[in-house]
């Protein structure tokens, strides 16, 4: 069985993990920081309009934010048929140890409608009942999420990644996820000239990812936080 998160409710209805005691996005705007962080931190519509099918890998799904709004950009990015059909195909690898509950889900991404049609369709899918690898199916877009430990999932990772989200909770409550040994295992999971962002700039997460093969960049962070990281292996 998959172990269930330990949540406590912010007055804006962000999500809060008290066992790494920290919240599952930005409580400024999650959303804006999403697209800041990672859609624009690995360039993907740019390579989206090239015609890159760019895989996706993602430490720490939470709520499915990241996901929902990056198949929103490539939906938008990519507006005619066309253009989709040249880019035939979406896939978004994700891990996570601790899944919401399906009314837990619903509630976390209920602030933002804008992606209502897009949330209500994960929503109802959504029984992560099992650890191990499950699939989902939306059309074009593929969501492969491993319930369990990433270490674990990624050893039989079912794709090679192209742009990785690195959205773990904090490095100082949620080490574990920041690690060498896992960095190592995502850079092994990746393809050649493969990117990287995260919302983290903490120097030890720069040296591990590092050491691991990544080149490694600052960029100003989004919101408050005064850096963020970018890299390409």
């Amino acid at each position: 069985m998959a172990k269930p998160p330990e949540l406590v409710w912010l007055g804006n209805l962000t999500p809060k993990s008290t066992r790494f005691d920290d919240t599952y996005y930005s409580r400024e705007n999650g959303l804006d920081e999403t697209r800041y962080v990672f859609i624009d931190g690995n360039r993907l519509p740019e390579r989206w309009l090239k015609g890159q099918s760019v895989t996706i890998g993602e430490l720490g799904f939470g709520t499915g934010l990241n996901f929902l709004a990056t198949w929103q950009a490539w939906r938008d990015t990519l507006s005619t048929p066309s253009q989709q059909c040249d880019t035939p195909s979406f896939t978004y690898i994700s891990f996570e140890k601790y899944p919401l509950d399906q009314e837990s889900l619903a509630k976390a991404l209920s602030p933002w409608p804008d992606l209502a049609e897009l949330s209500n369709k994960l929503v109802e899918e959504w029984k992560p009942n099992r650890e191990g690898w499950l699939k989902f199916d939306f059309n074009s877009v593929a969501l492969h999420l491993y319930i369990g430990d990433a270490a674990d999932g990624i050893k039989t990772i079912p794709s090679s990644i192209d742009a990785w989200f690195l959205d773990g909770f904090n490095p100082k409550t949620n080490p574990e996820l920041w690690s060498e040994t896992l960095m190592q295992s995502v850079y092994d999971a990746s393809n050649p000239e493969a990117t990287l962002a995260s919302y983290t700039a903490a120097g030890w997460v720069r040296r591990n990812l590092q050491s691991a093969g990544f080149s490694i960049a600052k960029r100003k962070g989004f919101g408050h936080k005064r850096d963020m990281i970018t890299g390409s292996r």
